[in-house]
């Protein structure tokens, strides 16, 4: 009889546990090598863990909703000698000597003898009587903190479809000492994600001494997990970084003109839409290199100068949330490899399909607040990196444009770009030419240059 312990592969440095949010698969059910059987969920990401061999799926060790870490076993595959009858019980054919079998990543799994269960608390049922999953270890916590079905039906979940977590369930029991009866207590939903592996390494928000009293009728909202390291993460980049922040106004008109003209093109021929982030990436990168001292980290008093260049752009999600995916050494891309990347990872981000390495190891970031039609913004540096380009919305704007016969004021297609930087080791002339340099690839575009 083989079987195999599936256990939860690692998600990516600095990522220690990750939410079961759907078993794909039953106990009972057959399942073929690399076939999904369960999703996870981490802060960054939403992933497929496959099966890492042919066989039956015998035992699920973790229900939706539970947070197992890296490394725990989530279920049991049986890889030979046994089948099963109707009710989906196990039934020996004939006796087999364990099966050792070794798999690559990401699956990490091993060879036991013996079956292993986990004991699920039956002092409340699954579901509360509006419906909402209730997983054992929320049960357990609600019945050693003697909070009733009805207060339970009351907590708003932040898991995948409402489903109530054990984060949930801590912050109601903190709120709920805190807080005064006739004051309505919610939880706020997850905040858009502007960083990688430098969110998952934050320390939690602090929590302010002082005591503020609410008045009647105030609505208190209880941070939850991602909003309080998404406020870790900005509050330790502005105390860490001094930033500067800089702007440049930038005519691309020919680029505007130059790319209405092949996007059909493109599209036919590549089968990809070409939109403005691979040039804008093109541009950083090109820049980046010509200014290798703006692509640095800062370890205490060393400077590391990467050799890589991986540029982060930020991606709105369906959900209103914000991530980051990178384009790994985006200077040794051209213009159709960036923008075939650019689109498969901002479709797959939109999907929850991103893998963990992919929203990591960036060390410039731009955000496009122009998404927005926001004209500019100062956006705060994404740690451990030193700056960041913010990119404003194209407007039709009139402009004094020079000929040689003279001046004359046109419509011209303006943009600005703003870079904030880490003033400890980007002084202002370093910053500003970097910057300059950004908008005179977009501002003297090529306009014979093939798409």
């Amino acid at each position: 009889m083989g079987k195999i312990e599936v256990h939860l592969p690692p998600m990516g440095e600095g990522i220690i546990e990750a939410d079961i949010t759907k078993w794909l698969k039953k106990e009972g059910d057959k399942v073929e090598e690399d076939e999904s059987i369960v999703e996870v969920a981490t802060d960054k990401v939403d992933s497929e863990i496959p099966s890492p061999a042919d066989g039956i799926l015998s035992n699920v060790l973790f229900n939706e909703g539970d947070t197992p870490k890296v490394g725990d076993v989530i279920a049991i595959i049986i890889t030979q000698g046994e089948d099963l009858n109707e009710k989906g019980n196990t039934k020996t054919q004939e006796p087999a000597k364990p099966e050792i079998k070794t798999f690559s990543a990401p699956q990490i799994v091993s060879v036991i003898k013996d079956d292993k269960e986990e004991d699920s608390p039956n002092t409340y049922g699954s579901r509360t009587p509006s419906g909402k999953f209730l997983s054992p270890l929320v049960r357990n916590i609600a019945n050693t903190e003697n909070i009733s079905l009805t207060e339970l039906d009351g907590i708003s979940g932040s898991g995948q479809e409402g489903r109530i977590t054990k984060g949930d369930v801590i912050t109601y029991i903190e709120n709920r000492k805190k807080s005064k009866i006739g004051v309505r207590v919610t939880k706020l939903p997850d905040a858009p994600v502007s960083s990688g592996e430098s969110l998952m390494k934050s320390e939690p928000y602090p929590v302010k001494s002082d005591h503020l009293t609410s008045g009647e009728g105030d609505q208190i909202i209880e941070m939850g997990r991602m909003r309080k390291l998404i406020a870790g993460h900005m509050l330790k980049s502005v105390q860490t970084s001094p930033h500067v922040t800089s702007f440049v106004e930038v005519d691309i008109s020919d680029l505007v003109k130059w790319r209405n003209n092949n996007k059909d093109g493109f599209l036919k021929r590549e089968g990809e839409k070409i939109t403005y982030t691979p040039i804008f990436i093109e541009a950083v990168s090109r820049a980046l290199r010509d200014f290798p001292y703006i692509n640095i980290s800062v370890d205490g008093t060393k400077i590391i100068v990467k050799r890589s260049i991986n540029v982060g752009m930020a991606t709105a999600l369906p959900n209103g949330n914000l991530i980051v995916p990178v384009i790994k050494n985006a200077d040794r891309m051209n213009l159709v490899g960036l923008a075939r990347s650019v689109n498969d990872l901002a479709t797959r981000a939109r999907k929850g399909k991103l893998l963990p390495d992919e929203i990591q190891g960036g060390t410039f970031t731009i955000t496009n607040f122009g998404s927005f039609d926001n004209i500019t913004g100062t956006p705060i540096i994404n740690q451990p990196e030193v700056a960041i380009l913010g990119i404003g919305a194209i407007k039709k704007k009139p402009a004094v444009v020079e000929t040689p016969k003279g001046d004359f004021i046109g419509i011209r297609n303006i943009m600005i770009l703003s870079l904030s930087y880490d003033h400890r080791v980007v002084d202002g002339a370093l910053g500003g030419q970097f910057l300059k340099r950004v908008g005179d690839y977009l501002e003297n575009w090529n306009m014979d240059r093939k798409a």
